[in-house]
């Protein structure tokens, strides 16, 4: 997908799936983050307008790679608050 089109909003993957995880410390927001993209199952829109759910991370090589990324931003994230 482009730019213009995000098929979930960025509250569905910052939303948490259990009571313990609502803090907001980076490590928490970090965590959620990585759970929601990497188990999938967020609800959502096509381009065209048709219903859709993300899917989850299966292959190792993805799940690396996604983490590899979710790590360079948190770093980057935390040199900013300090």
């Amino acid at each position: 997908f482009g730019e213009e089109h995000q098929p979930v909003a960025a509250t569905q993957i910052l939303t948490p799936r259990r009571y313990e995880d609502r803090k907001d410390d980076l490590w928490s927001v970090f965590n959620r983050i990585q759970e929601n993209l990497s188990k999938g199952g967020l609800a959502g829109r096509t381009a065209k307008g048709k219903r859709t759910h993300t899917r989850a991370v299966n292959g190792i090589d993805g799940d690396v790679k996604l983490n590899r990324a979710l790590w360079v931003m948190a770093e980057q994230m935390q040199q900013a608050l300090s």
